[in-house]
């Protein structure tokens, strides 16, 4: 699971991006123009940027200039519908780690964002909690001992959150943050529906009920075993 940052002023174009991604299991976020972009750049980290370069307010190309001269180690990809040497120069000379020329195929958006990816993180570490639950974020594979389990992308997205961080409560909001990400609020309750689902298929492949829920503060994967 990744965070990404996907800055399109063409929601015919953005909103299908941004559920594509998520449905690759990334967490997204979406910016209409260049200065929201950057706002949203300021103050969060994230694994991968994708930029169109025709933006209102800051364009792609000046907005990749302003991350490279502040020092975000973030991954750029530019999408363009200019498909011209000069402005693939222009883009890689600006910082950008990658080009994309409008349109293109989805297999090879996601070969260009699982090498980006790589890139930036290299080989993630398989997650481990407890006595054989494992979770693959490069294979997106979670597995009890012998026992594959077959997750939902939301369902992924939950146990991985809770897996990178064991001991620490999640809020509600906190979660529909990080795992619903730009999507329209889902509501509250959503978490709550997605969070029994996760734990009936841990339950069924026989780790119990790991998950810990704690009024007012949220859902952890315990640091150690509750007595």
């Amino acid at each position: 699971m990744a965070r990404i940052l996907v800055v399109e002023d063409d929601p015919r174009i953005a909103r299908p991006l941004g559920r594509e991604l998520t449905r690759e299991r990334h967490t997204v976020d979406l910016a209409g123009d260049g200065e929201a972009g950057w706002g949203f750049l300021h103050s969060t980290p994230y694994d991968l940027a994708i930029l169109d370069i025709m933006l209102p307010h800051i364009n792609g190309i000046d907005l990749c200039k302003r991350i490279r001269a502040a020092r975000l180690e973030v991954p750029v990809l530019l999408l363009t519908a200019l498909d011209s040497v000069q402005n693939k120069v222009k883009g890689l000379d600006a910082g950008a780690d990658d080009y994309l020329v409008k349109p293109f195929q989805l297999d090879e958006l996601h070969a260009r964002i699982r090498a980006l990816l790589r890139r930036k993180v290299g080989s993630a570490p398989v997650l481990r909690w407890g006595a054989g639950l494992q979770l693959d974020p490069s294979k997106k594979t979670v597995d009890y001992l012998d026992t594959r389990l077959d997750l939902t992308p939301r369902e992924y997205q939950l146990l991985e959150l809770l897996m990178r961080s064991p001991g620490q409560f999640f809020s509600t909001d906190e979660i529909l943050d990080r795992v619903w990400g730009w999507e329209a609020n889902p509501g509250k309750g959503t978490v709550k529906t997605h969070m029994k689902s996760l734990r009936d298929k841990l339950k069924a492949a026989g780790l119990g009920e790991p998950i810990e829920t704690r009024y007012g503060r949220g859902y952890r994967l315990p640091g150690q075993a509750l007595q």
